[in-house]
Protein backbone atom coordinates (compact mmCIF):
# COMPACT_ATOMS: atom_id res chain seq x y z
CA UNK A 1 0.00 0.00 0.00
CA UNK A 2 3.26 2.46 0.51
CA UNK A 3 3.44 3.07 -3.34
CA UNK A 4 0.73 5.75 -3.10
CA UNK A 5 1.77 7.33 0.64
CA UNK A 6 1.26 10.85 0.72
CA UNK A 7 -0.84 10.66 -2.53
CA UNK A 8 -3.66 13.48 -2.42
CA UNK A 9 -7.23 12.09 -3.48
CA UNK A 10 -10.53 14.38 -3.85
CA UNK A 11 -13.47 12.35 -2.95
CA UNK A 12 -16.89 13.87 -3.61
CA UNK A 13 -19.72 13.19 -0.97
CA UNK A 14 -19.49 12.79 2.32
CA UNK A 15 -22.52 11.31 3.52
CA UNK A 16 -21.88 8.50 6.55
CA UNK A 17 -21.46 5.44 4.13
CA UNK A 18 -18.83 7.24 2.40
CA UNK A 19 -17.22 6.99 5.66
CA UNK A 20 -15.17 3.29 5.36
CA UNK A 21 -14.01 4.78 1.84
CA UNK A 22 -12.37 7.48 3.40
CA UNK A 23 -11.23 5.21 5.90
CA UNK A 24 -9.70 2.82 3.84
CA UNK A 25 -7.69 5.55 2.34
CA UNK A 26 -6.35 7.28 5.05
CA UNK A 27 -4.82 3.79 6.22
CA UNK A 28 -3.31 3.50 2.75
CA UNK A 29 -1.36 6.95 3.49
CA UNK A 30 -3.43 9.31 1.49
CA UNK A 31 -4.22 12.86 1.82
CA UNK A 32 -7.91 12.47 1.71
CA UNK A 33 -9.54 15.40 0.67
CA UNK A 34 -14.00 15.45 1.29
CA UNK A 35 -15.75 17.82 -0.11
CA UNK A 36 -19.35 18.53 0.06
CA UNK A 37 -21.85 21.40 1.11
CA UNK A 38 -22.80 20.34 4.04
CA UNK A 39 -20.30 21.09 7.48
CA UNK A 40 -20.96 18.48 9.38
CA UNK A 41 -20.94 15.73 7.26
CA UNK A 42 -19.70 12.40 8.50
CA UNK A 43 -16.80 10.96 6.19
CA UNK A 44 -15.71 14.99 6.59
CA UNK A 45 -14.78 14.10 10.18
CA UNK A 46 -12.54 11.67 9.64
CA UNK A 47 -11.02 13.57 6.50
CA UNK A 48 -7.54 14.34 6.14
CA UNK A 49 -9.06 17.95 5.39
CA UNK A 50 -12.54 19.00 5.36
CA UNK A 51 -13.98 20.63 2.26
CA UNK A 52 -16.97 22.77 0.97
CA UNK A 53 -17.74 22.60 -2.69
CA UNK A 54 -20.70 20.80 -3.75
CA UNK A 55 -20.00 17.50 -5.12
CA UNK A 56 -22.34 19.05 -8.37
CA UNK A 57 -20.44 21.84 -8.52
CA UNK A 58 -18.12 20.75 -11.39
CA UNK A 59 -16.36 24.34 -12.10
CA UNK A 60 -16.27 24.25 -8.07
CA UNK A 61 -14.82 20.58 -7.95
CA UNK A 62 -11.77 21.32 -10.75
CA UNK A 63 -10.76 24.52 -9.08
CA UNK A 64 -10.49 22.98 -5.85
CA UNK A 65 -8.71 19.78 -7.53
CA UNK A 66 -5.98 22.44 -8.64
CA UNK A 67 -5.59 24.50 -5.34
CA UNK A 68 -5.15 21.17 -3.11
CA UNK A 69 -2.62 19.57 -6.13
CA UNK A 70 -5.13 16.52 -6.00
CA UNK A 71 -3.61 13.60 -7.40
CA UNK A 72 -6.70 11.78 -8.21
CA UNK A 73 -10.93 12.13 -7.87
CA UNK A 74 -13.19 9.33 -6.64
CA UNK A 75 -16.77 9.42 -6.50
CA UNK A 76 -17.97 8.17 -3.04
CA UNK A 77 -21.65 6.59 -1.97
CA UNK A 78 -23.65 8.98 -3.73
CA UNK A 79 -25.12 7.89 -7.26
CA UNK A 80 -26.48 12.21 -7.78
CA UNK A 81 -22.61 12.92 -8.07
CA UNK A 82 -21.28 10.18 -10.55
CA UNK A 83 -21.95 12.74 -13.55
CA UNK A 84 -20.07 15.23 -12.04
CA UNK A 85 -17.31 12.67 -11.23
CA UNK A 86 -17.36 11.86 -14.94
CA UNK A 87 -16.84 15.52 -15.64
CA UNK A 88 -14.25 16.46 -13.28
CA UNK A 89 -12.22 13.58 -13.66
CA UNK A 90 -12.13 14.83 -17.82
CA UNK A 91 -11.69 17.74 -17.51
CA UNK A 92 -8.19 17.37 -15.37
CA UNK A 93 -6.98 14.21 -17.73
CA UNK A 94 -7.38 11.87 -14.24
CA UNK A 95 -8.38 8.45 -14.10
CA UNK A 96 -11.97 7.45 -14.68
CA UNK A 97 -13.81 4.19 -14.32
CA UNK A 98 -17.26 5.73 -15.82
CA UNK A 99 -17.75 7.51 -19.49
CA UNK A 100 -20.59 9.96 -20.41
CA UNK A 101 -21.92 7.08 -22.17
CA UNK A 102 -22.27 5.00 -19.16
CA UNK A 103 -23.20 7.68 -17.15
CA UNK A 104 -26.00 8.29 -19.53
CA UNK A 105 -27.38 4.61 -19.14
CA UNK A 106 -27.17 4.29 -15.59
CA UNK A 107 -27.95 8.01 -14.53
CA UNK A 108 -31.91 7.50 -15.33
CA UNK A 109 -34.01 4.57 -14.39
CA UNK A 110 -36.35 5.08 -17.94
CA UNK A 111 -32.96 5.04 -19.84
CA UNK A 112 -31.42 2.19 -17.66
CA UNK A 113 -34.83 0.24 -18.59
CA UNK A 114 -35.18 0.67 -21.84
CA UNK A 115 -31.11 -0.24 -22.12
CA UNK A 116 -31.65 -3.78 -20.36
CA UNK A 117 -34.99 -4.42 -22.10
CA UNK A 118 -32.76 -4.86 -25.58
CA UNK A 119 -30.61 -7.34 -23.33
CA UNK A 120 -33.10 -9.49 -22.57
CA UNK A 121 -33.19 -8.41 -18.92
CA UNK A 122 -36.56 -7.38 -18.09
CA UNK A 123 -37.52 -4.33 -15.95
CA UNK A 124 -40.67 -3.76 -14.10
CA UNK A 125 -44.28 -3.53 -15.76
CA UNK A 126 -44.58 0.13 -16.49
CA UNK A 127 -48.11 1.96 -16.96
CA UNK A 128 -47.73 5.28 -19.44
CA UNK A 129 -48.48 8.97 -18.00
CA UNK A 130 -46.87 12.06 -17.86
CA UNK A 131 -47.51 15.05 -15.87
CA UNK A 132 -50.41 16.21 -17.69
CA UNK A 133 -52.40 13.30 -15.57
CA UNK A 134 -54.59 11.92 -18.99
CA UNK A 135 -57.48 11.05 -17.58
CA UNK A 136 -57.48 7.84 -20.39
CA UNK A 137 -53.80 7.26 -18.96
CA UNK A 138 -55.14 7.41 -15.12
CA UNK A 139 -58.13 5.01 -15.89
CA UNK A 140 -55.42 2.55 -17.45
CA UNK A 141 -53.67 2.03 -14.09
CA UNK A 142 -54.42 -0.96 -11.89
CA UNK A 143 -53.13 -0.64 -8.29
CA UNK A 144 -50.98 -0.91 -6.41
CA UNK A 145 -48.25 0.89 -8.11
CA UNK A 146 -45.06 2.65 -7.23
CA UNK A 147 -44.28 6.20 -8.43
CA UNK A 148 -40.71 7.28 -8.55
CA UNK A 149 -38.31 9.95 -10.05
CA UNK A 150 -36.21 9.01 -12.74
CA UNK A 151 -33.00 10.34 -11.12
CA UNK A 152 -33.10 9.66 -7.26
CA UNK A 153 -31.71 6.99 -4.78
CA UNK A 154 -32.23 5.77 -1.45
CA UNK A 155 -36.35 5.84 -1.47
CA UNK A 156 -36.28 9.75 -2.34
CA UNK A 157 -39.11 11.04 -3.97
CA UNK A 158 -41.02 7.48 -3.95
CA UNK A 159 -44.50 6.35 -2.90
CA UNK A 160 -47.06 3.52 -3.50
CA UNK A 161 -49.98 4.30 -4.43
CA UNK A 162 -53.51 2.61 -3.62
CA UNK A 163 -55.91 4.82 -6.02
CA UNK A 164 -55.47 8.30 -7.98
CA UNK A 165 -55.80 10.12 -5.17
CA UNK A 166 -52.64 9.16 -4.04
CA UNK A 167 -51.69 8.88 -7.33
CA UNK A 168 -51.37 12.45 -8.12
CA UNK A 169 -50.05 13.65 -4.95
CA UNK A 170 -47.39 10.95 -5.31
CA UNK A 171 -46.75 12.49 -8.84
CA UNK A 172 -46.23 16.03 -7.76
CA UNK A 173 -43.94 14.63 -5.03
CA UNK A 174 -42.07 12.55 -7.63
CA UNK A 175 -41.70 15.34 -9.95
CA UNK A 176 -40.00 17.39 -6.57
CA UNK A 177 -37.42 14.85 -5.84
CA UNK A 178 -36.33 14.94 -9.83
CA UNK A 179 -33.87 17.15 -11.33
CA UNK A 180 -35.27 16.49 -14.79
CA UNK A 181 -38.38 16.55 -13.96
CA UNK A 182 -39.06 13.26 -14.78
CA UNK A 183 -41.10 10.48 -13.13
CA UNK A 184 -41.63 6.72 -14.37
CA UNK A 185 -45.44 4.82 -12.70
CA UNK A 186 -44.55 1.00 -12.26
CA UNK A 187 -46.69 -2.26 -10.92
CA UNK A 188 -46.03 -2.44 -7.20
CA UNK A 189 -44.01 -5.50 -6.78
CA UNK A 190 -44.41 -7.89 -3.65
CA UNK A 191 -42.04 -10.58 -4.07
CA UNK A 192 -38.42 -11.67 -3.69
CA UNK A 193 -35.73 -8.55 -3.96
CA UNK A 194 -32.31 -9.12 -4.80
CA UNK A 195 -29.17 -7.58 -5.33
CA UNK A 196 -26.36 -8.67 -7.80
CA UNK A 197 -22.95 -6.63 -7.22
CA UNK A 198 -20.33 -6.73 -10.27
CA UNK A 199 -16.74 -6.55 -10.13
CA UNK A 200 -15.15 -4.66 -13.07
CA UNK A 201 -11.29 -5.04 -13.49
CA UNK A 202 -9.94 -3.99 -17.16
CA UNK A 203 -12.87 -5.79 -18.75
CA UNK A 204 -13.00 -8.62 -16.73
CA UNK A 205 -16.66 -8.90 -15.13
CA UNK A 206 -17.16 -10.70 -12.05
CA UNK A 207 -20.63 -11.36 -10.44
CA UNK A 208 -19.22 -10.64 -7.06
CA UNK A 209 -22.47 -11.46 -4.50
CA UNK A 210 -25.59 -12.50 -5.16
CA UNK A 211 -27.91 -11.99 -2.58
CA UNK A 212 -31.26 -11.48 -1.26
CA UNK A 213 -33.10 -8.38 0.51
CA UNK A 214 -36.05 -8.09 2.72
CA UNK A 215 -37.61 -4.48 2.95
CA UNK A 216 -40.14 -3.49 5.51
CA UNK A 217 -43.65 -3.03 5.18
CA UNK A 218 -44.70 -1.14 8.56
CA UNK A 219 -44.55 2.26 6.68
CA UNK A 220 -47.89 1.95 4.76
CA UNK A 221 -47.11 4.36 1.15
CA UNK A 222 -43.60 4.84 1.30
CA UNK A 223 -40.99 3.43 -0.30
CA UNK A 224 -40.11 0.03 1.20
CA UNK A 225 -36.74 0.71 3.22
CA UNK A 226 -34.37 -2.39 3.32
CA UNK A 227 -33.89 -4.44 6.57
CA UNK A 228 -30.87 -6.21 5.57
CA UNK A 229 -29.72 -8.99 3.15
CA UNK A 230 -28.61 -12.59 3.46
CA UNK A 231 -25.96 -14.38 1.39
CA UNK A 232 -26.30 -15.85 -0.84
CA UNK A 233 -29.02 -15.32 -2.85
CA UNK A 234 -31.45 -18.90 -2.84
CA UNK A 235 -32.21 -17.85 -5.94
CA UNK A 236 -28.06 -17.89 -6.87
CA UNK A 237 -27.76 -20.59 -9.43
CA UNK A 238 -30.97 -19.46 -11.58
CA UNK A 239 -29.76 -16.17 -11.15
CA UNK A 240 -26.53 -17.17 -13.31
CA UNK A 241 -28.45 -19.68 -15.79
CA UNK A 242 -31.09 -17.19 -17.05
CA UNK A 243 -29.68 -13.53 -16.65
CA UNK A 244 -26.30 -13.17 -15.34
CA UNK A 245 -24.67 -13.68 -19.49
CA UNK A 246 -27.19 -10.93 -20.42
CA UNK A 247 -25.97 -8.61 -17.99
CA UNK A 248 -22.11 -9.18 -18.66
CA UNK A 249 -23.46 -8.49 -22.67
CA UNK A 250 -24.57 -5.66 -21.74
CA UNK A 251 -21.91 -4.24 -19.66
CA UNK A 252 -19.40 -5.28 -22.54
CA UNK A 253 -21.34 -3.08 -24.98
CA UNK A 254 -21.61 -0.20 -22.82
CA UNK A 255 -18.07 0.02 -22.44
CA UNK A 256 -17.29 -0.80 -19.02
CA UNK A 257 -14.36 -1.84 -18.07
CA UNK A 258 -13.66 -0.97 -14.53
CA UNK A 259 -15.55 -0.25 -11.48
CA UNK A 260 -18.01 -1.96 -9.41
CA UNK A 261 -21.81 -1.84 -10.17
CA UNK A 262 -25.05 -3.63 -8.22
CA UNK A 263 -28.40 -3.91 -9.80
CA UNK A 264 -31.25 -4.79 -7.56
CA UNK A 265 -34.22 -6.89 -8.97
CA UNK A 266 -37.21 -8.77 -8.19
CA UNK A 267 -37.89 -12.11 -8.58
CA UNK A 268 -41.63 -13.56 -9.64
CA UNK A 269 -42.47 -17.01 -10.73
CA UNK A 270 -39.18 -17.87 -12.45
CA UNK A 271 -38.54 -14.03 -13.60
CA UNK A 272 -35.89 -11.39 -12.73
CA UNK A 273 -37.26 -7.72 -13.23
CA UNK A 274 -34.41 -5.44 -12.34
CA UNK A 275 -35.35 -2.22 -11.06
CA UNK A 276 -32.36 -0.28 -10.34
CA UNK A 277 -28.69 -0.04 -10.41
CA UNK A 278 -25.83 2.23 -9.16
CA UNK A 279 -21.98 2.55 -10.76
CA UNK A 280 -20.47 3.30 -7.52
CA UNK A 281 -19.82 1.70 -3.77
CA UNK A 282 -23.34 0.91 -2.18
CA UNK A 283 -24.28 2.04 0.88
CA UNK A 284 -25.60 -1.09 1.54
CA UNK A 285 -22.01 -2.12 1.19
CA UNK A 286 -21.47 -5.79 0.22
CA UNK A 287 -17.65 -4.93 -0.53
CA UNK A 288 -16.92 -5.07 3.62
CA UNK A 289 -18.65 -8.84 3.23
CA UNK A 290 -16.68 -9.85 0.50
CA UNK A 291 -13.36 -8.36 1.68
CA UNK A 292 -13.99 -10.69 5.09
CA UNK A 293 -14.43 -13.49 2.79
CA UNK A 294 -12.93 -13.08 -0.15
CA UNK A 295 -10.15 -11.13 0.60
CA UNK A 296 -9.89 -8.10 -1.60
CA UNK A 297 -11.11 -4.72 -0.99
CA UNK A 298 -12.98 -2.76 -4.07
CA UNK A 299 -12.38 -0.07 -1.94
CA UNK A 300 -8.81 -0.22 -2.49
CA UNK A 301 -8.98 -1.10 -5.72
CA UNK A 302 -11.41 1.80 -6.44
CA UNK A 303 -8.62 4.20 -4.77
CA UNK A 304 -5.60 2.82 -6.41
CA UNK A 305 -7.29 3.50 -9.94
CA UNK A 306 -8.75 6.94 -9.11
CA UNK A 307 -4.87 7.55 -8.38
CA UNK A 308 -2.95 5.29 -11.07
CA UNK A 309 -5.59 4.22 -13.51
CA UNK A 310 -4.61 0.26 -12.05
CA UNK A 311 -7.01 -1.25 -9.89
CA UNK A 312 -3.52 -3.55 -8.48
CA UNK A 313 -2.97 -7.09 -8.40
CA UNK A 314 -6.54 -8.48 -7.75
CA UNK A 315 -7.12 -11.70 -9.72
CA UNK A 316 -10.66 -11.71 -9.68
CA UNK A 317 -11.06 -15.57 -11.13
CA UNK A 318 -9.06 -16.98 -8.34
CA UNK A 319 -9.93 -14.62 -5.43
CA UNK A 320 -13.71 -13.54 -6.08
CA UNK A 321 -16.57 -16.14 -5.07
CA UNK A 322 -20.05 -15.10 -5.08
CA UNK A 323 -21.02 -18.12 -3.34
CA UNK A 324 -18.67 -16.85 -0.30
CA UNK A 325 -16.84 -19.77 -0.32
CA UNK A 326 -19.17 -21.54 1.80
CA UNK A 327 -19.53 -19.43 4.44
CA UNK A 328 -22.93 -17.49 5.02
CA UNK A 329 -23.59 -13.60 5.57
CA UNK A 330 -25.98 -11.09 6.39
CA UNK A 331 -26.32 -7.01 6.68
CA UNK A 332 -28.61 -6.37 9.57
CA UNK A 333 -29.87 -2.73 8.99
CA UNK A 334 -31.94 -0.96 12.21
CA UNK A 335 -34.58 1.48 11.33
CA UNK A 336 -35.87 4.31 13.36
CA UNK A 337 -39.16 5.76 13.70
CA UNK A 338 -39.66 9.60 13.95
CA UNK A 339 -37.89 11.29 17.01
CA UNK A 340 -35.15 12.14 18.83
CA UNK A 341 -32.69 9.71 20.10
CA UNK A 342 -32.24 9.70 23.73
CA UNK A 343 -30.72 6.23 24.74
CA UNK A 344 -29.02 3.54 22.39
CA UNK A 345 -28.63 -0.39 24.02
CA UNK A 346 -27.30 -3.30 22.50
CA UNK A 347 -24.52 -2.01 20.19
CA UNK A 348 -21.77 -2.00 23.29
CA UNK A 349 -20.03 -5.49 22.86
CA UNK A 350 -20.04 -5.13 18.49
CA UNK A 351 -16.18 -4.80 18.41
CA UNK A 352 -15.45 -8.38 20.55
CA UNK A 353 -17.72 -9.95 18.37
CA UNK A 354 -16.00 -12.34 15.71
CA UNK A 355 -19.36 -12.61 14.06
CA UNK A 356 -19.18 -8.86 13.29
CA UNK A 357 -17.09 -7.62 10.51
CA UNK A 358 -18.37 -4.18 10.56
CA UNK A 359 -20.25 -1.69 11.86
CA UNK A 360 -21.51 1.58 9.63
CA UNK A 361 -23.51 3.67 12.07
CA UNK A 362 -25.12 7.00 10.73
CA UNK A 363 -27.33 8.46 13.81
CA UNK A 364 -26.14 8.81 17.57
CA UNK A 365 -27.67 9.79 20.85
CA UNK A 366 -29.36 13.30 20.18
CA UNK A 367 -29.71 12.71 16.26
CA UNK A 368 -33.18 13.35 15.30
CA UNK A 369 -34.91 11.45 12.57
CA UNK A 370 -37.38 13.92 10.89
CA UNK A 371 -40.74 12.86 9.03
CA UNK A 372 -39.45 13.37 5.95
CA UNK A 373 -36.52 10.82 6.10
CA UNK A 374 -39.19 8.14 7.40
CA UNK A 375 -39.13 6.01 4.06
CA UNK A 376 -35.57 6.60 2.92
CA UNK A 377 -32.44 5.32 4.02
CA UNK A 378 -31.83 8.26 6.27
CA UNK A 379 -33.65 6.74 8.72
CA UNK A 380 -31.31 3.55 9.02
CA UNK A 381 -29.49 3.99 12.69
CA UNK A 382 -26.69 1.46 11.26
CA UNK A 383 -25.48 -1.51 9.53
CA UNK A 384 -24.11 -4.39 10.99
CA UNK A 385 -22.40 -6.93 8.42
CA UNK A 386 -22.45 -10.52 9.70
CA UNK A 387 -19.66 -13.48 8.69
CA UNK A 388 -21.15 -17.16 10.54
CA UNK A 389 -19.66 -20.82 9.19
CA UNK A 390 -23.22 -21.82 8.24
CA UNK A 391 -26.89 -21.16 8.05
CA UNK A 392 -28.16 -22.02 11.47
CA UNK A 393 -25.06 -20.10 12.91
CA UNK A 394 -26.14 -16.61 10.93
CA UNK A 395 -29.75 -17.41 11.84
CA UNK A 396 -29.08 -17.33 15.33
CA UNK A 397 -26.66 -14.29 15.64
CA UNK A 398 -29.65 -12.17 13.50
CA UNK A 399 -32.14 -13.02 15.59
CA UNK A 400 -30.07 -12.23 18.86
CA UNK A 401 -29.47 -8.82 17.29
CA UNK A 402 -32.67 -8.20 16.67
CA UNK A 403 -33.54 -9.02 19.96
CA UNK A 404 -30.85 -6.69 21.62
CA UNK A 405 -30.18 -3.72 20.21
CA UNK A 406 -32.94 -0.87 21.30
CA UNK A 407 -32.86 2.61 20.56
CA UNK A 408 -35.41 4.81 22.93
CA UNK A 409 -36.77 8.28 22.94
CA UNK A 410 -37.04 11.66 24.76
CA UNK A 411 -40.63 10.33 26.23
CA UNK A 412 -38.49 6.48 26.24
CA UNK A 413 -40.29 4.82 23.57
CA UNK A 414 -38.98 2.31 21.60
CA UNK A 415 -38.04 3.77 18.19
CA UNK A 416 -36.44 0.90 16.40
CA UNK A 417 -38.73 -0.66 13.50
CA UNK A 418 -39.40 -4.70 13.26
CA UNK A 419 -36.97 -6.47 11.58
CA UNK A 420 -37.21 -9.23 8.75
CA UNK A 421 -38.15 -13.01 9.49
CA UNK A 422 -35.29 -14.74 9.94
CA UNK A 423 -36.27 -18.24 9.79
CA UNK A 424 -38.50 -17.80 6.15
CA UNK A 425 -35.94 -15.63 5.09
CA UNK A 426 -33.20 -18.56 5.31
CA UNK A 427 -35.75 -20.98 5.03
CA UNK A 428 -35.15 -22.74 8.07
CA UNK A 429 -37.58 -25.10 9.44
Amino acid sequence: MNNLQGKKLLIMGANPETVPLVEMANEMGIKTLVTSNRPDDAAKKVAWKSCSVDGLDVPGLITLAREEHADGVLVGVADILVPAYCKVCAALNFPCYATQEIVDVFSYKDVFKATCERYGIHGIPEYYLDDSMNPEDVANIKYPVMVKPVDSCSGMGMTVCYGEEELRSAVQKALAASRKKRFIVERYMQCDDMGIYYTFKDGECSASCVYDRYTTDEQQGLSRVCLGGTYPSKHIKEYFERMHENAVRMFKDIGIKNGVLMLSAFYEDGEFYVYDTGFRLQGEAPHLLMKSVNGFDQREMLIRFALTGEEGDVNLKKEDDPYFRGKWAATLWFLLKKGRIKRITGLEEIEKDPRIVANVQRLYIGDEVKQEWVGTEKQVLTRLYLVCDNKKELAETLTEYMDKVKVFDEDDNLMVLNGFHVADALEID
